[in-house]
């Protein structure tokens, strides 16, 4: 258990699960909204949109999973056929954004394949002190446990360089919770307990249950709304470190050649890129040397 002091809960927003407001609650009282089936064609369009926008491909066996997360959508807006949905998603910016969020995966924690983070920490260690700026990219980095972690890992090597953290997503909700930096504590099992002590602080009263990354970590860290399809991408700079793990598993190969050739483009000479352990690089055409599986540096 944390013995560290807590923090006042005033200062944070609303921290339960995020609810779906109803607009005519007497006409969708006796209505399910998962019930609503999804025939063939308009299935094939939401496809085709998704790809479009955020370079993801929805296989056939992912149709529950769709219709499963765009029920709330149809109940928010008593909409009860997926053709008219489809309609509204294509004239409203915003509830296209909200359908991005909601088929958008999610899925991270804590020291996530904690090899690359053993990896980094050596890398540091060793780096003059006189350097510029250290600057890594969390490229899809949901909720922010993955930036957290690495801003953990930069702050216990105690480098002598200054350094900074920046994390991108295409889930404008999900960003919010990696702003907030507020986690349950059953998110904490992969964090050493020297970090948990150091670093993360245990809630009380309200906020029980929950633990908040210590303000000089998320000082480190800064989050903004990215989409990795879109065209042009906006000015990032230069990376010494890119993360971009368990991401490709979405995409096809025509757009992981397009990804990596744009993160290739943000990575300074010598800089490393990690992905997931279930992803490589084979058959994409790079200036990248295999340095172990999984991590690559530029040439």
């Amino acid at each position: 258990m944390l013995t560290r002091l807590s923090w006042r809960v005033s200062l944070y927003i609303n921290l339960k699960p995020d609810g779906y407001k109803v607009l005519n609650p007497e006409k969708e009282k006796y209505f399910d909204y998962t019930s609503v089936d999804i025939s063939d064609a308009e299935y094939n369009a939401f496809q085709d949109l998704v790809y479009e926008v955020a370079g993801i491909s929805l296989k056939e066996k992912k149709k529950p999973l769709l219709t499963g997360r765009l029920s709330k959508r149809l109940r928010y807006h008593n909409i009860r056929n997926y053709s008219d949905y489809l309609q509204l998603v294509k004239s409203d910016k915003h509830e296209l954004q909200m359908m991005i969020d909601l088929v958008s995966t999610n899925e991270t924690s804590f020291f996530r394949e904690e090899k690359h983070f053993e990896f980094l920490d050596n890398y540091v260690k060793n780096l003059d002190a006189r350097r510029g700026p250290f600057r890594i990219w969390s490229a899809a980095c949901s909720s922010g446990m993955e930036a957290y972690t690495t801003a953990m890992v930069m702050a216990e090597a105690d480098v002598k360089f200054s350094w900074e953290i920046l994390g991108t997503d295409i889930s404008t909700r999900i960003l919010d919770k990696a702003k907030q930096a507020l986690y349950p504590l059953d998110a904490a099992n992969r964090i050493p307990q020297n970090y948990l002590k150091k670093y993360c602080r245990k809630g009380v009263r309200d906020m029980s249950g929950y633990m908040l990354i210590d303000k000089s970590l998320r000082a480190k860290a800064s989050f903004r709304y990215m989409n990795l399809n879109e065209q042009p991408w906006p000015d990032v700079g230069l990376f010494d470190v890119i993360f971009l793990r368990n991401v490709m598993i979405y995409f096809d190969k025509p757009t992981k050649q397009r990804l990596i050739s744009n993160i290739v483009q943000r990575l300074k000479s010598d800089g490393y890129l990690f992905v997931g352990h279930s992803e490589n690089l084979l058959g994409i055409p790079v200036n990248l040397k295999t340095i172990q599986p999984s991590v690559y540096r530029k040439i």
